[in-house]
């Protein structure tokens, strides 16, 4: 029996299994790497061990080391989580041979899911339908060209190691198929240690549909149902759903049966995946299925089936990992109402989703301290994103007797969330969530919902503005939280001025009573949007008049507090929470209130000089290690050439000019780590 179990993994999903183990009266282990010394799931740990080092290779890699410390601290049990160790068979081999139990399949159905392209030949013998493809293992251009040419393009590029979308470029002519392989492979290098890539006919648009298997050790495969996982970006979820809303019955009924036989084929045990990709429905209303993996771990989109099924699967992962059995498909029974996850990411959807890091300075969803909201997160209250890890902050999650209504609940819960001190693609979940293209027509009588929240729905709406942080200052909530941050603000500094002065004279005297005083705030999610000017006069101490932009606002302060503004604008009165947080030479402001967030950067009156930096510099926005350099010093580029190719947070971005020139200085190379700021390549402009 499982007494005492190590969770070989970190953050949300550390946290996740943690909460289970103490519904359980089970004991848990962490193990940890140097950033996350401090993390929260550190602390939910009833004992930690540290593994030391900062990169996933000097800690949650080092499957010897997680052993060891199993081993140490009296563990009965390995729970991998996913991502990391969580599909490598020998890793599990090695687990049992410790004498300890792997909770997750066995390392011969990891083993032959390992590589896509043996699983692939699996599924075929069990008859299920797969997609033309074949493997590249001759990078060179004749040889490269023809496998191409037998899967026909368009075609995607995948590893076959991997999954998460690292390692896969969609390539859509033989023009870009060099370049396309050649990026893919070292990235499937780097995530997974094996850069064997495979080529895959692209279906476009399609559905990606998943169903959630589980097998025990006496035979027994039975599915949860299905998810839908359609809307993606760099071909990972961003919005998982359950049941999905795009099949009929019989292709549902038909999916659920060849995701069972798969699971069968394997002689599956514990929790696993069965992933298909769903084309376009034809003349019928049908809609043909491909196989596309199995992911041989608990999903990140799990908490979905959670919701609708009301079963806790990593109790069963628990319950079958000491040889229980898993529940008969008629116990099962039928998903309950709809469930839709949000993947909220320190990432910018403005500059090509691009990671983020740093210090959150205050983190909240309403309603997850109520049980409305599920939230799985990383993060407690504040915390930080180090550039080591998966840039995933957190999963919000909401469960509902429709799906309209699960859809509208998610979106305002995530537009009212506290999210301070960082970028995150909360703005491209919430307007996604809100379209009318995800949400669609009224269900039919079969449950089926016409809409087209597809694999492309991110490429026909332009992501950069969906995810862009806007300001309207003649939106009544977003005028009246900008002119209570600048009030809140102001009355603080004059309650502390006041403190310090003895003459009576405080922040914010005028000489002439009638001239107002001014901030100006720049939107943190937004660097390159017009400045907000709000304008405000107190006389006397009392507040007379406000604007915001031009709107003029008849502002009534009822109260003010360091955390809290209570204020009547135009008639209407309103709260805010308010916050202030020294960020550097910077001030951030944010203001919360019951659908919505605004956070704004102070623009100081008075600028300091920052370093020189030479005309026509590429700086790195972020620390990462450059992975490749693509130019030389005297190239000609044009603008849109890649100059340098980083990684950063699991993700390799490529780094490219804005103009035309010749590239005049290269101060880095492949294998150097950088800092953020620091100088990539100098292009002289044509």
């Amino acid at each position: 029996m499982i007494n005492r179990l190590l969770i070989a993994n970190r953050g949300e999903i550390a946290r996740r299994i943690m909460a289970t183990c103490r519904t359980q009266g089970i004991e848990s282990v962490a193990v940890y790497s140097d950033p996350d010394a401090d993390a929260a799931f550190v602390r939910d740990a009833d004992v930690s061990v540290p593994l030391g080092g900062s990169t996933p290779a000097e800690s949650y890699l080092r499957g010897d080391a997680i052993i060891a410390a199993a081993l140490a601290t009296g563990a009965d049990a390995i729970h991998p989580g996913y991502g990391f160790l969580s599909e490598n068979a020998d890793f599990a081999t090695a687990v049992a041979d410790a004498g300890l139990t792997f909770v997750g399949p066995t390392p011969a159905a990891i083993a032959s899911m390992g590589s896509k392209l043996e699983a692939k030949a699996q599924m075929a013998d069990a008859g299920v339908p797969l997609l033309p493809s074949a493997e590249l293992t001759d990078l060179s251009g004749d040889a490269l060209s023809a496998a191409a040419d037998e899967v026909g393009y368009p075609l995607l590029i995948k590893a076959s190691a991997g999954g998460g979308g690292r390692g896969m470029r969609i390539v859509p002519d033989s023009s870009s198929l060099v370049d396309a392989v050649t990026s893919a492979a070292r990235e499937a290098e780097s995530a997974f240690g094996d850069g064997t890539i495979y080529a895959e006919r692209y279906v476009s648009p399609s559905r990606h549909v998943e169903v959630q298997i589980f097998g025990d050790s006496h035979g027994s495969v039975v599915h949860f149902h299905e998810r839908e996982c359609s809307i993606q970006r760099r071909h990972q979820k961003i919005i998982e759903e359950a049941p999905s809303p795009s099949l009929d019955p019989e292709t549902r009924a038909a999916l659920h049966a060849a995701a069972v036989n798969a699971g069968q084929a394997m002689g599956y045990t514990n929790a696993g995946t069965v992933e298909f990709l769903l084309a376009p429905p034809g003349e019928d209303g049908r809609s043909e299925f491909f196989f596309l993996e199995v992911n041989t771990r608990l999903q990140v989109e799990h908490p979905v089936t959670e919701a609708i099924m009301g079963v806790d699967l990593v109790a069963l992962q628990l319950a079958v990992a000491n040889g229980g059995p898993v529940p008969s498909q008629e116990s099962i029974g039928r998903p309950s109402g709809h469930a839709i996850e949000a993947r909220l990411y320190a990432e910018d959807p403005t500059q090509d989703y691009r990671p983020s890091t740093g210090d959150v300075f205050a983190f909240d969803v309403p309603g997850s301290d109520a049980g409305a909201v599920r939230l799985d997160t990383a993060i407690v209250s504040s915390g930080a994103v180090s550039q080591f890890y998966d840039p995933m902050i957190a999963k919000v999650i909401v469960h509902a007797d429709s799906r309209a209504v699960a859809a509208r609940r998610l979106a305002s819960a995530l537009a009212g969330s506290t999210i301070d001190g960082i970028t995150t693609n909360r703005s491209l979940l919430v307007n996604t969530l809100r379209h009318e293209e995800f949400l669609g027509s009224a269900p039919d009588a079969d449950g089926r919902i016409d809409q087209q929240a597809d694999s492309d729905f991110l490429e026909r709406h332009d992501a950069s503005l969906l995810g862009a942080e806007t300001f309207d200052a003649s939106t009544a909530n977003a005028a009246s939280a900008a002119a209570a941050v600048a009030i809140a603000l102001a009355q603080q500094e004059l309650a502390r001025s006041s403190d310090r002065h003895t003459d009576g004279v405080a922040t914010g005297f005028r000489n002439v009573e009638t001239q107002p005083q001014r901030r100006s705030y720049q939107l943190a999610r937004n660097p390159d949007a017009e400045p907000i000017d709000v304008s405000y006069l107190f006389r006397r101490g009392a507040l007379v008049r406000a604007s915001v932009e031009t709107v003029d606002l008849d502002v009534t302060i009822n109260g003010i507090s360091t955390e809290q503004a209570d204020v009547t604008v135009d008639g209407v009165r309103r709260r805010f929470a308010i916050r202030h947080h020294a960020d550097g030479d910077l001030t951030r402001s944010s203001a919360t209130w019951s659908t919505g967030h605004l956070e704004l950067i102070d623009v100081p009156l008075f600028v300091e000089p920052g370093e020189r930096v030479d005309a026509g510099s590429t700086v790195a926005s972020m620390p990462g290690t450059i992975v490749a350099v693509s130019v030389g010093e005297g190239d000609a580029v044009e603008a849109g050439d890649t100059l340098v190719v980083m990684e950063a947070m699991k993700m390799e971005l490529a780094i490219t000019t804005s103009v035309a020139g010749t590239v005049t200085s290269l101060p880095v190379s492949a294998g150097d780590t950088i800092e953020a700021g620091a100088v990539l390549a100098v292009v002289e402009p044509d």
